[in-house]
């Protein structure tokens, strides 16, 4: 059966037997999925209908409701009622001007620092869990996450040196680490967007601490959303991005973030790259699978202890 065949039958189905927890993936014929969305990448989703799991390319797809959508709750209270690791939402919401949205969400980027240098992180949720960036820690164990909690109208910087690394990939250049000092506080999170929805010229900007300079904001626009670079694809953007601003967000104009920076071209300006907020997370989905292991700390992926075999006995003949 070709792909279209299946497609065309995975509707028929979805639309016989919609589900309260399934995600819609509405398509460009108006025909529509329905189903468990088991994997996002950056060319296509990965989605279980039932009775097979199917790869949709993203050109297919107009749009995508996933089930915390169809609640009334906001995306970032449909996280939090459904337990989930961070908080997210597929629509974009109203724009806003750059210099309220620092305000609001400038608390939840922050200075990630080790012996060998540093760069910028931020937090996914209150628990003190944050994404950077892969070479931000790589070969690094000694970490420790500066801060800058608002208090009574001003900022209070706070260094905490209890950093787990709790998983890594090395090949989307990202790490996921978890703030364990006693005693600290519930940290301001951030609301993961969505690359997809973004169109080229769209405004964008970052928070991060190039060249150490902590609490630098950049703005510029999306210049393409598919640069291919080493066989990956990146966000390019003209925000002003150097080395610091690693493993910092980049956030659309509606203070969600779309990707994460991780490089620039070094003899040019308005180069920037970023790592689609897609692929971060696909990461958080399956940490798991990512789980940073100190008997190999290069290993990305945590493999399973194979099952014990059953000792057979052999009659003597």
């Amino acid at each position: 059966m070709s792909l279209k065949q299946h497609l065309a039958v995975a509707a028929l189905l979805g639309c016989g037997a919609q589900s309260l927890f399934a995600d819609t993936i509405q398509l460009k014929d108006a025909s529509a999925i329905t189903g468990k969305i088991l994997a996002e990448k950056s060319d296509a989703l990965v989605v279980d209908v039932g009775y097979t799991a199917l790869v949709i390319p993203r050109t297919a797809i107009t749009s995508v409701t996933k089930a915390a959508a169809a609640t009334a709750l906001t995306p970032a209270a449909a996280s939090l009622a459904s337990g989930q690791f961070y908080s997210a939402t597929t629509k974009t919401s109203a724009a806003r001007d750059v210099s309220s949205l620092v305000k609001q969400i400038g608390e939840a980027v922050v200075q990630v620092k080790t012996p060998g240098g540093l760069g910028s992180g931020f937090f996914i949720n209150d628990d003190g869990y944050l994404i950077t960036n892969f070479h931000v820690i790589e070969g690094e164990t000694e970490i420790s996450v500066e801060v800058y909690h608002q208090r009574d109208g001003q900022l209070d910087r706070e260094t905490y040196k209890q950093v787990k690394i709790i998983a890594i990939n090395k090949f989307h250049d990202l790490s996921l680490l978890h703030i364990e000092d006693k005693g600290a506080p519930k940290f301001k999170p951030v609301t993961l967007g969505s690359a997809d929805a973004l169109n080229v010229g769209d405004g964008v900007f970052a928070i991060g601490s190039p060249l150490g300079l902590e609490r630098t904001v950049t703005q510029g626009i999306l210049s393409t959303k598919t640069r291919q670079l080493e066989g990956e694809l990146y966000l390019q953007t003209s925000t002003q991005i150097n080395p610091g601003n690693s493993g910092g967000p980049l956030f659309n104009l509606a203070g969600e973030v779309v990707g994460v920076t991780n490089m620039k071209i070094t003899f040019g300006e308005g180069l920037g790259f970023a790592i689609p907020v897609e692929l971060v997370k696909s990461f958080l989905d399956h940490r798991d699978a990512f789980a940073y292991s100190t008997d190999n700390p290069n290993n990305p992926f945590r493999y399973l202890e194979p099952p014990s075999r059953t000792k057979q006995k052999v009659d003597a003949k």
